[in-house]
């Protein structure tokens, strides 16, 4: 019996080791496992003093202070949040156009002065040459010969006086007698407070009417008040120029109908301007030929209401296109005859070498001139200045 289950035992043993076997090469080679993964480094214990603190409980607010912070939240609400307003924007200042000066356009006299100087400068001494390149170039400048031979006398009795016998002596010594002619008063009569009446005459094409728009707006510029006046009825297109002149300016224009009466015009323009407190009249006339004597009646005429109240007439100027020569000469003793010249204006005296009207003028008629015109710009007319003239003219 014993040995039965003995083999009985045997049979289930190896029965199992046979099952076993089977299973394992169904399923295969058996893998590796895997190897243990590495433990995390060690983090060591939140310091004391970087560990946070443990929020303390909130208190609660006493009606007192519950109040008094709705009281200040009200009053932060009454007051209104002030906005910085923005800085304005900086208008950049128009470029300065410098002033003209004389040296830079009195090119073409200073051509013809320069040739005659340079002859009499390359002597040794003082030549009856000398005085003929003298006389010609006065005369060629157009300081005309009634002025040329006053002028020469006069040079060669301080040659005997003074005991000058260089060339260069001479130069110097005829530079300082032709400023010496032109000094005088070049300021415009002006009297600030009340209404000033400026008064231009002259002949057809000089520029009278530039002219005025030119002096009309320095004197805005300068902060003036200004009328103009267009007394020359008989050309629609001098008071369309002048027009354009007002507006740039900034001024009133008064203007008649055409063939009107020129004198009704500036008698106009000064009631306005005593009634605007205005400071400057600026009055226009029609150019006419100074041989015209019923034109010429006709200014006078102008003159006359011109000098009657309001305001009052400072300045009488005569605008001379400098280009013109000796005919501006004639044309200066016709208008002081008539009208009592103050002043001449001498236009366009850059693009002349006949700048020696200036000197015939005011020797011979001692009007001054006051103003002369370097250019088209407004900025071009310019006061006149004797030193500048003649340093400019003899280089």
């Amino acid at each position: 019996m014993t040995l039965v289950l003995l083999i009985a035992l045997l049979v289930v043993v190896l029965a199992s080791a046979t099952a076993v076997t089977l299973t394992r090469r169904r399923r295969g080679p058996e893998l590796e496992p895997p190897p243990p993964r590495p433990a995390p480094p060690a983090v060591p214990p939140p310091d004391a003093a970087t560990s946070p603190t443990p929020a303390a409980p909130e208190r609660e607010l006493t009606p007192e202070q519950v109040a008094e912070i709705e009281r200040a939240l009200a009053e932060a609400e009454a007051i209104p949040e002030e906005v910085a307003e923005p800085e304005p924007e900086a208008i950049p200042e128009a470029p300065t156009r410098l002033k003209p000066s004389f040296r830079d356009r009195l090119g073409k006299a200073r051509t013809l002065f320069s040739s005659y100087l340079g002859s009499v400068r390359s002597r040794e001494k003082i030549t009856d040459e000398t005085w003929d390149d003298l006389e010609e170039a006065l005369i060629l400048a157009d300081v005309g010969m009634e002025t040329t031979t006053a002028l020469l006398d006069d040079l060669r009795d301080k040659v005997k006086a003074e005991s000058i016998s260089s060339p260069d002596s001479l130069v110097d010594a005829l530079k300082a007698d032709l400023v010496s002619r032109l000094a005088g008063n070049r300021v415009l009569a002006f009297e600030p407070g009340a209404l000033n009446v400026w008064l231009f005459v002259g002949v057809n094409g000089v520029g009278k009417t530039t002219t005025i728009g030119k002096l009309g707006l320095q004197a805005a510029n300068e902060g003036r008040s200004v009328i103009m006046a267009a007394g020359d009825t008989f050309r629609a297109a001098a008071a369309d120029q002048l027009q354009l002149w007002a507006k740039r300016v900034g001024a009133d224009l008064v203007r008649g109908a055409e063939g009107g009466d020129p004198g009704a015009v500036v008698f106009d323009a000064k009631q306005r301007g005593a009634a605007r407190g205005t400071d400057l009249v600026l009055a226009d006339t029609a150019g006419r030929l100074h041989t015209k004597i019923n034109l010429m009646e006709e200014l006078k005429k102008v003159r006359r209401v011109a000098e009657r109240a309001p305001g009052t007439l400072n300045e009488v100027l005569l605008v001379i296109d400098a280009t013109t020569g000796q005919n501006g000469l004639v044309q200066a003793k016709e208008f002081a005859a008539a009208v009592g010249v103050t002043g001449v204006v001498l236009t366009k005296l850059d693009g002349t070498a006949k700048g020696g009207i200036a000197l015939a003028i005011q020797t011979e008629l001692g009007i001054p001139i006051k103003l002369v015109g370097l250019g088209e710009a407004p900025e071009d007319l310019i006061e006149f200045n004797a030193e500048e003239f003649v340093d400019a003219i003899f280089g």
